[in-house]
Parts: C-alpha cells; structure tokens; sequence
C-alpha cells in the first residue's frame, strides 16, 4: 500500500527568513539556495507577502516585485509559488482601501505568485471575503486560513474547538471561494492534542477532498508533536523550513520532520535525505556572513504564557538592539498575557501581534496603561473588526479617551475607502509631485509603504543588515564626537576619539531624573538653558513629526512632537503649560533614552 502523499511547502524564504532575521536577507545572497531547493525536488515555497514584503523596501534596498520575478526565474513556471497575506491589510501596513486589494491581487498574480494564503488575525470571516474575491478575480490560488494559538493560561473564552468549528462554520457559509484551508498557529502555542481535534473536526466537515493543512511554529517547542497530530488527524500539507533557519523561532527542520516520520504511512513531498543535506548545506554556506540572533535558535518555555510570533519575535528583538534597549525584552514578553487577557483574545499573528507588542512595550517603559498604543486601541475600539470576545470595558474606555474615537462596529473597508490617503488617486498625485514613475508596481509600493516606500522609490532607503556581529549600514556616520548620555538617569558629556584615542568623560549639566510617564514628563529646571524646563525622551526611538516651534504657546498635556519606537507613536507633550523656547532634534533623528527633546518657559 501506497503511502499518503503529504505536501510540504518550503517556508525558508518567506517566513524562516522572516523568524530568524526580521526579513533581512539580500536576494543576491540567498538566490543560489533557491536553485539548491529546487534540485532537491521541492515545488512548493513560500516566497513573499506578510512583514517579509514591506522588509525589502525598509531595510535592503530592494524592490520586492523584482526579488518574485527573480524567485520565479529560478524555480520555473510549474512550481507553487505562495505569498501571505493579512485579509483587509493584505501586505499593507493598515486596513486597505478595495481598490488597494485588488491592486495587490492584481501586481502579485502579475509577478508570480501561484496561492495566497489569506487570514485574519481576529477571525472575523467578513474580513476575509472581498480580498477572497479580489484573488479569485484576478486567477490565484486562495487558501482560507482559521487562525490558532493556546490562550494563556486562566484564560477562557475562545480559541477552543467549538471557537475554530464556528470560525469555519462561517467561512463556509458566507461563500467564500477557496482552493484550500490552512489552520495557522504563528506563536507555536496552540497544544497538539487540541491540533489533533481541530483537525479530525475540520476534516470531518471539509470532507476528504478538500486539501487541509496546518503551519506552526517551534517557539514553543511542541511543532513537531502538533504536525505529527495534524497528519495523524487527516491534514494533507505541513510547513518546513531549512537550516540555518529552522527550529527556533521558525519551522522544523525538513530533515527533522523526515526522521519524525520514519515508519509512518506519510511520504513527505517524495523528498530525499541526500538531496536535503546538500540544499541545507548551500544555504548555509549563503547565509555564512548573516548575524543570527540566539533568541531565533531557541525554544521558549514562557511563550504559551505570552504567546509572541516567531516571525515577530526577531523583529521586535532586532528593533530593540538596533534601539538599545534589549535588556528589558523579558519585561516586554511578561507583561503580554494582560494585554492578550483585556485585548479581547485576537489571535497572536500580524497585525495583532504587533498590538500587543507595542501595548506591552508601552506598559513597561512608560507604566501600565499610561499610554495606548494606536493600533491596540483601535483595535478594541471595533476598527479592525469583531475581536472574538469584547475587550475589557475599561481598556474600551481608556482608549476612546486617549484615541478620541468612538467603539464602532463599522465595516474596516468602508472606513479605509472613505480616507482619501488610501486612494490610488492619492498615491497617483504623490508619485508624480515627487517626479517618480505612476507604475501600478510604484502605486501599491507607496500605498503600502508609505512614507518609506517613496524613499525607496527616491533612492534615499537605508541598508540595514545584519552581518557578522556588526551592523552593515550604509552611508552610516563616524562615531568619533562629542555625545551626551544617560546613565542611571545621570547625564554625561562623554567625547569619543577615533583609533586607540583617549576618550573623556565629564558629568554634564545636572537634569532631573525622566518620569515614566511620556505625555507628563517631569521638568528640570536648568539656569541658563534654552528654556528653563527640559523635555526629555522616555524611550530609545525616532522623531517622526515635530508639531510645535519655538516660540509656540501650549497648554498643558499638548503634544510637542511625535516618537515611533517599536513601530508605535509616542506623543511627547508638554508637562505645564508655557511657551516652547527651543526643539533640540530634527525629523528622522535618532533619539536615546533620556535624550534631551525641547525645552519651554
């Protein structure tokens, strides 16, 4: 008797490159292992779409469209080329506006994506169907996904079988076309014996024709257990990814889940041993100069208690380091399973997942539910959706007052096509203002980047990646210089030579110590300075918008300026009211924790 014959997808190039390096990988770099995998017989890849799209644009200098047409190049027009995307946001940083999704079915079909994996992190079935519709339209492959993870632990409400029963109930009785169902657990969380029912429950109600899978992650150390139920359970497809960017934060390893299934009646994608190690061993050698995070190597025992994404984990960690406060990682991590508690049980995956990052993150470095992070509290105010249980009424509260928006229950996408800046027209008219090409291609890429997707397109990009133990950046200035900085809420002028040059230290001009608190930051009072109230940073970050000028009048609790850190906005605002005397920064500027911002009379 035949074995079963199981479809692996390959998620090397999308998702374990996403799980290890935040996306940062060069297409030149890692094109030779792209030949390797296909002479070892595998057809099936993830190559693009979710954070890995927007990664080349922001961090490699790299156009993502070209990077698929190279990957197709490559591996032929027979093979199965898959993409992910996010449902209203598809690749997009926000809810997109229809005409935007459809402009996204429309350049990934035309630069050679064969399936979509298409998925909702609230499991709101209505924001599924127009995207569903836009890649059918436009002659993609859809895979319907149910998204997955365990709650953590005390916590009830969702995220059951009777919860995924009645997620896929309603996928299939809305109409939504799909050519395939994936249940997709991004944290690693969800438990294998839970797996197993959901699995054994879907296929009894899908029937055997219709081609099920499951992806998982090894955060949380239980990937190769809950594939083993999911194939025992009648799954037809699993997802794996190759060393060096296997296990960890990532998929198992193709040649971990080969040994798994030894004297099984499973035939992994007809793929053999010898041909596996030679394409591991390319990419190896590919990946060589690549700096791997040790946190993308590991299992996570704490992660089901806060259940964090693999392919956002090295994200977040890589902004951390890059911003210089990785030390208070584990703070971050802890303090997610209240967030996720009052958050109204979204599944951990993107965008969520950044919501509760960035939430997470606020609470630590500036107190708990002192701020609210923009996307969290839209989030359970109903502008992405139905969450799966309502949010916390007081978080509710909390973020209308900090936000000034009302709950809503409007649909997402007639919010997004009402907003003029998520217009093709509007990106239409910015492209041509700034002299660059109005292409269908540079249309999405500003639509979906943004800010950073024009300075793509103007050449003005950085190339952020990390090789070796340093920091490859280009166009990056010497370090030699006179700085100011922040120990244990000290100030320091601290002069830096080049070389073997001696470097003096000096305390600087003595400051109070920093609140917390962002929008109420203490003032120190400092003789002779520009103003006689300092404004200081609460968190490493970049000016993103200064909204005050010299000499501008503010009352108490007004915003001076705008931070983002950790893909979030930070209000600085003014701690009394006064009149602004000076801005210290500029827009771009990197700021240090502690950093002196503005001062005001």
């Amino acid at each position: 008797m035949a074995k079963k014959y199981i479809d692996v997808m390959d998620t090397t190039f999308r998702d374990g490159f996403q799980s290890v390096f935040g996306g940062r990988v060069l297409m030149d770099d890692f094109f030779p292992a792209v030949e390797a995998a296909k002479n070892a017989g595998i057809n099936h890849f993830e190559f693009g779409g979710g954070a890995r799209f927007q990664s080349l644009f922001f961090y490699l200098q790299e156009n993502a469209f070209d990077m698929m047409d190279g990957f197709r190049e490559i591996v032929g027009p027979d093979a199965n080329l898959q993409v992910l995307s996010r449902g209203i946001n598809t690749v997009m940083l926000d809810t997109g506006s229809r005409e935007m999704i459809e402009l996204f079915a429309k350049m990934f079909k035309k630069h050679g994506t064969t399936t979509v994996r298409n998925f909702d992190a609230l499991n709101d079935v209505n924001n599924l169907a127009f995207s569903a519709e836009m890649i059918k339209k436009h002659g993609l492959d859809h895979e319907v996904v149910v998204t997955m993870m365990d709650l953590p632990p005390g916590c009830k409400g969702a995220h059951d079988v009777a919860f995924y029963e009645k997620t896929l109930r309603n996928i299939l009785d809305s109409g939504i076309s799909f050519d395939s169902v994936c249940f997709k657990d991004a944290s690693g969380t969800a438990n294998p014996h839970k797996v197993y029912e959901t699995i054994t429950m879907a296929r009894k109600l899908l029937g055997e024709s219709v081609h099920l899978r499951l992806h998982t992650h090894e955060t949380a150390g239980v990937s190769v257990a809950s594939y083993l139920a999911a194939l025992d359970a009648g799954a037809n497809g699993i997802d794996m990814a190759a060393s060096p960017v296997s296990g960890g934060t990532s998929q198992p390893d193709i040649l971990t889940m080969l040994h798994a299934t030894k004297g099984t009646d499973y035939n992994l994608g007809d793929l053999q041993l010898d041909k596996v190690l030679k394409y591991e061993e390319r990419l190896k050698e590919c990946l060589s100069d690549y700096m791997i995070p040790p946190e993308a190597t590991q299992v996570s025992p704490l992660i089901p208690f806060s259940p964090m994404p693999g392919g956002a984990l090295t994200a977040n960690t890589q902004m951390m380091r890059d911003a210089g406060d990785l030390e208070k990682f584990d703070q971050v991590i802890a303090a997610m399973k209240e967030v996720v508690e009052r958050g109204g049980y979204g599944t951990s995956v993107t965008p969520v997942s950044q919501f509760y990052w960035q939430q997470a993150y606020a609470n630590v470095m500036f107190g708990p539910w002192k701020q609210i992070a923009p996307g969290y509290g839209r989030m359970v105010l109903g502008y992405f959706g139905k969450t799966p249980v309502q949010a916390d009424e007081e978080i509710i509260k909390l973020a209308s007052d900090k936000l000034g928006l009302e709950p809503t229950t409007e649909n997402p996408l007639d919010i997004a096509d009402r907003d003029e800046t998520k217009s093709i027209a509007h990106w239409t008219k910015v492209l041509e203002d700034e002299g660059l090409s109005t292409s269908d291609e540079n249309i999405f890429i500003a639509g979906a980047c943004a800010e950073k997707g024009i300075a793509f397109l103007k050449g003005e990009s950085p190339l952020m990646v990390r090789k070796g133990q340093e920091n490859n950046c280009k166009g990056e200035k010497e370090m030699a210089g006179n700085y100011t900085v922040v120990v244990d809420g000290k100030q320091y002028s601290v002069q830096v030579a080049e070389g073997e040059g001696d470097i003096q230290i000096a305390p600087a001009a003595p400051a109070a110590q920093v609140n917390a608190v962002a929008e109420a930051a203490t003032p120190a009072l400092v003789p002779g300075a520009a103003g006689s109230v300092e404004i200081h940073s609460q968190t490493p970050g970049n000016v993103w918008k200064i909204v005050k000028n010299p000499g501008d009048t503010v009352a108490e609790g007004d915003v001076i300026m705008i931070l983002e850190a950790m893909k979030m906005e930070i209000d600085i605002a003014a701690p009394q009211a006064g009149k602004i005397a000076s801005i210290n920064v500029n827009v771009n500027d990197a700021v240090a924790d502690g950093q002196l911002l503005a001062t005001m009379e």
